[in-house]
């Protein structure tokens, strides 16, 4: 008797799903830290999700939305800071 592993099953959509919920709470978190990074990745997490035909067309958009706060948040305090970094 022969084992072999049967290969996972992994669907667009359920990658959609999961690349959504990825960029709301990176989104998230990238309110506060590492913004310059995380916003970005936000944003091409949401645009490939809503791409692929996500059904959580919500998260993808609130992620979408909070990538671009933010760079805004980035923008605002470097303009604030006169430097590249900010800090509290």
């Amino acid at each position: 008797m022969e084992l072999t592993a049967t290969p996972t099953s992994r669907t667009p959509a359920r990658d959609a799903d999961g690349m959504a919920v990825a960029s709301f709470i990176l989104g998230l978190i990238g309110l506060l830290a590492l913004n310059i990074v995380l916003g970005p990745t936000a944003i091409a997490l949401a645009a490939v999700s809503l791409w692929r035909g996500t059904q959580r067309r919500g998260r993808a958009l609130l992620g979408l939305g909070l990538g671009v706060a933010d760079l805004a948040v980035l923008v605002v305090a470097m303009q604030l800071d006169h430097t590249v970094s900010w800090s509290f």
